[in-house]
């Protein structure tokens, strides 16, 4: 099956497009050397109708497919990725709730994150507990009406911000990853807090923290799905929120190679612009083929997941894998034909490059990525 973009799909491309250019671009240098959360990009998102694009309808919200997400998320990551990750986690935070919370569940909470009223995030990985998730400490205990939660959470995408968490804890510990269980945690629940806020490389505008949970009370009916199923749970949607981060790293190299060219007609050397060098032409070229091939591979794993074409998963692996390798890929290669005016913090390049990094790196590396595909091709464990 391949994509097609139709005509209300590119309109829509559009007018995010000037979204990014008029709103999004002027802020997104600030955004990383403050290194705070950017408020009003979510008051701006939730304007013009943006933060609903992973809702249906009947949650209040825009009702999108995950093309258009996808769509949103690499224009929007062209001029800032910290402002695409906010739309991002909001889907990545909601999917646990889509696919395995009751009708009950899902009126409760879907709306105000359809809203863009309350921010929510994803909490998987622990400190002993990454790429491994058989490691997690976390542990979920039954008691009346209620599951007591105690562990650590780390790295988590929007956790000093978030409201409403997706949380994975051992209900098993002797099961392994059949003993994992799902969670819908508020962030007011008592025996919730938010520990330590990292300090990173890249993406510094997004609120990246440790969750503890000590003696946390969690209502009983905020369990998803059933006990022992939250390990599904979090791979199901991972394979349907991966391409979003592809969109992310596709998003990252298209815009660095639009600012690069633009750079490169202006900038004169040996009496010419350096567009005019064959050398700096093919290093181009090869850019902008693997931009179009990523573009190509993200927008049919949305396909493929929006159908539920089977073996969507190892599709929206190769996605996130392959974009977000070409994102570092072509950062760094743009910061070169830039030369030392692409390593200064005026221009935004640098930021690219630093904040391409990490789309090779969360919901799942790319080395994971590899592993998920190769399963799907060659069958095994």
């Amino acid at each position: 099956m391949a994509y097609e973009i139709n005509e209300e799909q590119k309109m829509f491309q559009e007018s995010i497009r000037d979204f990014a250019k008029t709103v999004v671009e002027p802020r997104a240098m600030e955004i990383d050397e403050k290194g705070e959360f950017p408020w009003d990009m979510v008051e701006a998102l939730k304007k013009n109708g943006f933060m609903g694009l992973p809702f249906a309808e009947e949650y209040g919200g825009e009702g999108a497919d995950l093309l258009t997400l996808c769509i949103a998320i690499e224009e929007l990551a062209k001029v800032c990725v910290n402002t695409s990750l906010i739309l991002g986690c909001q889907e990545l935070g909601s999917t646990p709730i889509k696919l395995g919370a009751s009708d009950e569940l899902k009126k409760k909470y879907l709306p105000m994150l359809a809203s863009g009223e309350k921010l929510c995030g994803f909490g998987l990985t622990e400190p002993e507990a990454g790429s491994d998730a058989a490691s997690m400490k976390s542990r979920a205990v039954k008691k009346g009406d209620k599951y007591v939660l105690n562990g650590t959470k780390c790295f988590i995408t929007n956790g000093g911000v978030g409201e409403i968490f997706s949380v994975f804890a051992m209900t098993d510990p002797e099961k392994g990853v059949r003993g994992i269980s799902a969670f819908i945690v508020e962030k007011e629940f008592p025996g919730f807090t938010v520990g330590k806020h990292e300090n990173k490389m890249g993406i510094r505008g997004s609120s990246t923290t440790e969750l503890i949970f000590e003696d946390c009370e969690v209502p009983a009916e905020n369990l998803l799905w059933e006990e022992g199923k939250g390990f599904s749970l979090a791979m199901m949607t991972l394979d349907r929120t991966r391409s979003s981060i592809g969109a992310q790293g596709l998003g990252v190299a298209a815009g660095a190679l639009e600012y690069t060219i633009g750079y490169m007609r202006e900038r004169v050397q040996f009496g010419r612009p350096i567009a005019a060098l064959q050398g700096l032409q093919f290093m181009v070229a090869d850019l902008a083929m693997q931009v179009e091939a990523a573009r190509s591979l993200v927008y049919r794993a949305a396909c493929a997941v929006d159908s539920e074409e089977p073996g969507f998963s190892a599709l929206s692996a190769m996605a996130k894998c392959f974009a977000t390798d070409t994102a570092m890929k072509v950062t760094t290669d743009c910061l070169q034909l830039m030369g030392g005016y692409g390593y200064m913090k005026e221009y935004p390049i640098e930021r690219m490059m630093r904040d391409a990094k990490i789309t090779q790196i969360y919901e799942g590396t790319n080395q994971i990525q590899r592993v998920v595909i190769s399963r799907a091709l060659l069958g095994g464990k």
